[in-house]
């Protein structure tokens, strides 16, 4: 007996790599497994119905059970049938994976309209959608899990990738507000910023000595060492774990913070402009958080 063992879990973007590890997983401890792919490009172009259905090939091979679905999560009806499809296969839906996604990085002040509208359609709106489309089956059976793919490049930062890292912050926000308004029906919801190579990791320039030691870093980070933490999401064990935000490197697990009040400062008679400058700025200026990227972070070799 799995710690899945008779659950339904949907998982998207799972035709490849971390969605991927994720879905055999959970198959491996018990679940049944909703594996949903759009089977696009890196850059989130074209479609292919054939990752999606390999890995419930794989899934059935090894003994257990899933369905393939290959819709694109950036469409409401699209979402909406993955949930449609666990319910009239499995009968029901108790967690959902939310990892499907793409990248468009380009400098902020040479980023399309377009490029930034597909990344949000889909790691923003889409975790919306397929949320909204389980949380009517989440509430009437009193139960069930959330877990949304973030990033460091949206809680710490990184160059390029404004589209990404507004989508992922947006996607902490959207996990705690689910936190917060379900939990009084046993509904709970968390976050993984996951460092795993992948074909998207692969899209990194690596142009400069830096750059391409940071990827050789990165190539250590498999999939599967993801995936145990999310199957332990998805289970009972896990039931008061709620409005938290993991991350994962190779063999560690951190545990972020929520933005916090740090310092503070009052002034009894309100703030005029002069003595924002002349107060309140030297009060406060050796408390402000200095721009930082992801690899200054986590600087060291992953363990």
């Amino acid at each position: 007996m799995g710690a899945l063992q008779d659950k339904v879990v949907a998982v998207t973007g799972a035709g490849r790599g971390i969605g991927r590890a994720i879905a055999l997983l959970c198959a491996q401890e018990g679940a049944k497994v909703v594996v949903n792919d759009y089977g696009g490009a890196a850059d989130g172009s074209g479609a292919d119905v054939g990752p999606a259905q390999e890995v419930v090939n794989e899934i059935k091979a090894a003994g257990g059970d899933g369905f393939a679905n290959t819709s694109s999560i950036s469409d409401p009806g699209g979402a909406a049938s993955i949930i449609e499809d666990a319910v009239k296969q499995f009968g029901r839906v108790d967690a959902v994976v939310n990892n499907a996604g793409f990248l468009r990085d380009t400098i902020f002040h040479k980023m399309s309209v377009k490029d930034w509208e597909d990344v949000i359609d889909v790691h923003l709106n889409g975790y919306f959608y397929v949320s909204k489309a389980a949380a009517a089956h989440f509430k009437e059976q009193g139960s069930g899990s959330y877990i949304h793919f973030t990033s460091t490049s949206g809680l710490i930062g990184n160059f390029g990738q404004a589209n990404y890292s507004a989508a992922k912050m947006g996607v902490v926000g959207l996990s705690n507000s689910i936190a917060l308004d379900m939990q009084r029906f046993g509904v709970r919801s968390n976050c993984i910023a996951p460092f795993a190579w992948s074909r998207l990791i692969a899209t990194i320039p690596t142009e400069t000595e830096a750059q391409k030691l940071r990827v050789e870093r990165m190539k250590q980070m498999t999939p599967e060492k993801i995936a145990p933490l999310v199957a332990f999401l998805c289970s009972d064990a896990a039931k008061d774990v709620t409005g938290q935000i993991f991350g994962v490197r190779k063999n560690e697990v951190f545990l972020f913070s929520r933005p916090q009040v740090i310092r503070s400062a009052h002034k009894s008679e309100g703030w005029t402009v002069a003595t924002v400058g002349e107060e309140l700025l030297p009060m406060l200026q050796s408390s402000f958080q200095p721009l930082k990227r992801s690899p200054e972070v986590f600087s060291w070799d992953p363990v």
